[in-house]
């Protein structure tokens, strides 16, 4: 009889992984909306891999290294690097039909990078794409698939994950057992008012993880990506805000301040390309400046014609809101993105828990640093969730033991309060976008977990509703995450202090979170 392991997520990562470990394994995958439904299929760059004969894997090292700020750790930058080209041929094989130009594969010019790299499928539908050739090919597979069904605690013994307790879609509660969890259950944009992520982005997976006593790494670190379409009319079903990919700007779009003129150019030298994290604040300082006016994404001397093939999903996006991108600029705004910080892994995807596993945004291999450089989460998500199948094939579910943390690295301890006043998701967001947003301050910061620490969220044992258990996750992680922001008195990447905003050498290493008292399901 094979041994049961337990997948979480149902993104790239957890598919990948379902996929791979059901050659060995009796897999079941747990996903709390419908097998599709995840954030990797609103991604809409694509995804960063060395394809072309004029590229080199050690340009793609350096250019991650020089975007995560001085953070990142070079051994998992490397292996990302090195075995990304052999991930994406698997990909290809699995179906993924990567868009070509004159018979060779298309790719696009990116922020921060110093090659266009960037694969992309369906124009601007590259996670759409990946997404829904890996669910035909676990739909295929032996995998046991339970769609509408809710994550809400490890199940511990003896120091060890042993299974996950769930509610299923009735509001029944199930205990699965396993002799291995991998969480690859994606990030936490709804911690933010202003998000790119859709709607299951509550950070269930890293809460889980750190209720179990499992440690986190970089969790003050969350990318805002520069260009959501400021529109309030957008339909729920989609992300909070629609994203607007940086290819659009790699294929020479400009941002615009209110009276039209560029702004990023005295900025930095690489101004619309240049990072992330340095575009997102050049954005929220402009706005600042013209009273909260979202600024303009000048996309109109690409043509028609051209944003219609290439970039058919913000195209319909624009027009469905009633705007016209090919002759008029149009609104952006900053928005929560991608998390760089999560579960604190080694590169086989082992957590601090033995029986815990954890591959995509959920983890942190160390790969982001402080500062994600563009289209390296899909190819994360793809090698590392690779990596962890094949240590649980090869070496079983009692694989190895966890490194021993870095000398240098910093523990911060956090204890939850429990108080009588519930925890309003709105107020959550709007308190957490003000205070540990794009710019930090550490009297707001000091301010924001006061009040953090006077809410209190919903166990599963007293409740059965879904969006107050997500919601009670989000509150946990912003706990974390404050406390963290207070604790880097510096900026680097991401994270922007303004009280503290120079780099400080001595504090370019990862802080560790590792909360006191498990608590419970």
């Amino acid at each position: 009889m094979r041994q049961p392991v337990v997948v979480v997520g149902s993104g790239i990562a957890g598919l990948i992984a379902a996929l791979e470990l059901s050659r060995g394994y009796a897999v079941t995958l747990v996903t709390k909306a419908r097998l599709a439904d995840s954030n990797t299929r609103w991604a809409q760059g694509g995804i960063a891999a060395v394809m072309f004969e004029d590229d080199s894997v050690e340009e793609h090292i350096a250019d991650t290294l020089r975007a995560g700020a001085g953070l990142c750790q070079r051994g998992p930058v490397e292996i990302l690097c090195a075995e990304g080209p052999e991930r994406i041929r698997d990909l290809i094989r699995l179906g993924v039909a990567f868009d070509q130009q004159q018979g060779v594969l298309a790719r696009g010019l990116e922020a921060a990078h110093s090659h266009a790299r960037v694969l992309h499928a369906g124009g601007d539908a590259t996670g759409l794409s990946i997404e829904l050739a890996l669910v035909e090919a676990v739909r295929a597979a032996k995998v046991r698939v339970l769609e509408h069904t809710f994550a809400c605690d490890l199940v511990l013994r003896d120091g060890r994950v042993t299974g996950l307790d769930v509610l299923l879609p009735q509001g029944a509660r199930e205990r699965l057992l396993a002799d291995a969890v991998v969480l690859a259950s994606g990030g936490a944009g709804e911690l933010y008012r202003h998000t790119t992520n859709p709607a299951v982005a509550t950070g269930d997976g890293v809460a889980m993880a750190l209720r179990a006593g499992a440690q986190l790494a970089d969790v003050e670190f969350y990318q805002f990506h520069p260009t959501a379409l400021a529109s309030e009319s957008m339909p729920r079903v989609l992300p909070g805000n629609f994203l607007i990919s940086e290819a659009v700007r790699g294929d020479g779009a400009v941002l615009l301040d209110a009276q039209g003129r560029r702004f990023m150019q005295s900025l930095h030298a690489d101004a619309e390309l240049a990072p992330r994290d340095v575009v997102a604040r050049g954005i929220a300082m402009q706005m600042a400046a013209q009273n909260g006016q979202p600024v303009l994404l000048d996309a109109t001397k690409l043509g028609a014609e051209f944003l219609r093939e290439r970039f058919p999903t913000i195209d319909k996006a624009c027009r469905d809101r009633g705007l016209d991108w090919a002759t008029q600029p149009v609104p952006v705004t900053p928005a929560a993105h991608y998390w760089m910080g999560g579960v604190r892994t080694d590169v086989w995807g082992r957590t601090s828990l033995p029986g815990l596993f954890a591959v995509g945004e959920v983890a942190c291999t160390g790969v982001h640093g402080a500062n994600r450089l563009a289209s390296n989460s899909l190819l994360e998500s793809l090698v590392f969730a690779w990596r962890c199948a094949q240590l649980l094939l090869d070496e079983g579910v009692g694989a190895g033991a966890w490194p021993e943390a870095a000398a240098e690295a910093r523990t911060l301890e956090q204890e939850v309060a429990r108080t009588a006043a519930m925890v309003d998701r709105g107020r959550l967001q709007r308190l957490m976008w003000s205070a540990a947003g794009i710019e930090r301050l550490g009297e707001k910061l000091a301010g924001a977990a006061a009040q953090l620490a006077a809410w209190r969220g919903a166990t599963s044992a007293e409740s059965a509703d879904v969006r107050a258990l997500e919601t009670a996750n989000l509150l946990e992680l912003a706990r974390v995450i404050v406390a963290a922001a207070l604790a880097r008195k510096e900026s680097r990447g991401a994270h922007f202090r303004e009280d503290y905003p120079e780099t400080q050498p001595a504090l370019a290493h990862s802080l560790v979170v590792q909360q006191r008292v498990a608590v419970p399901c």
